[in-house]
């Protein structure tokens, strides 16, 4: 399997819509659920998701609420109503405990779901999460409401934030056609009232990782445009959680993307040690 193959498309029904995820279903050790961030599809994890099973593990992978091949229109597309859909996932698989992990929206989901189902979580990974983010200013208040706003009406605007903001240093060799791809699906009709409910969700809970009890891995791009200090967002997380840190020098927001070997280099002990 190469790393930008396409995975066979599976569909889960559950209150409110349907989802849809993959299986490797062979894998030796825990399984591993990949979230992506908000407006991306599973896809994110294309270049990740073949490291991690060569290595033996069994990855699934799952587009959200609104995007990817999941049914677009919801009455809630907020972290919690994802950790309620993860949970529905691992039922549906017949898997007992599982490691997730969650990019950037939804490192506040695998947060949740830990807290709610520590039986079922055998570990969380927060990659470039907003979880513990430092508390915005005024101004940036203000900036992150005008970019929600272009979001919405604008989809050129996440394919320019991809292009000249969320990947500061390498690039997959299909980030071009990946890129496109993005935009295009905001466009597909009743993609604007999911976008608008991202862009309103509270992608930064507070107080949801003291209800977590199992061990969790922080990882964070050093160049992380999401953040004016990557570096002191992430040892924020790991307090909190008792985490392991691993930056990833000169990475941006979707380092699974921009640099998945250095990436799975991070989780694979991890994931090791959990069994």
């Amino acid at each position: 399997m190469t790393g930008t193959s396409t995975p066979t498309t599976l569909f889960l029904d559950v209150p409110g819509g349907r989802l849809a995820y993959d299986d490797t279903v062979r894998g030796d050790g825990l399984p591993v659920v990949l979230l992506p961030g908000m407006l991306d599809s599973r896809a994110a994890y294309r270049h990740l998701r073949p490291l991690l099973t060569a290595a033996g593990h069994r990855v699934i992978t799952m587009d959200l609420r609104g995007f990817g091949e999941s049914s677009i229109a919801w009455d809630d597309y907020s972290p919690a109503a994802i950790a309620t859909d993860v949970l529905a996932l691992l039922d549906h698989l017949g898997i007992g405990r599982a490691v997730l992990a969650g990019n950037s929206y939804t490192g506040a989901t695998v947060v949740k779901a830990a807290g709610d189902a520590p039986g079922r979580v055998a570990g969380i990974v927060l990659l470039d999460a907003f979880v513990e983010n430092l508390p915005p200013t005024a101004l940036q208040r203000a900036v992150f409401g005008v970019m929600g706003t272009l979001l919405v009406h604008s989809p050129a605007f996440w394919g320019l934030y991809h292009r000249k903001m969320a990947y500061p240093g390498p690039k997959p060799a299909d980030f071009d056609g990946y890129v496109d791809g993005l935009v295009a699906a905001m466009r597909t009709p009743g993609r604007k009232a999911a976008t608008r409910g991202y862009v309103r969700g509270d992608s930064a809970p507070t107080g949801w990782t003291a209800a977590v009890t199992c061990p969790a891995l922080v990882v964070m791009g050093s160049k992380d445009p999401d953040f004016p200090k990557p570096e002191l967002v992430a040892d924020r997380q790991a307090a909190a959680l008792k985490a392991r840190k691993v930056m990833i020098e000169g990475s941006g927001h979707y380092p699974m993307a921009d640099q998945p070997q250095a990436t799975a280099d991070a989780l694979l002990p991890f994931l090791a040690e959990l069994g």
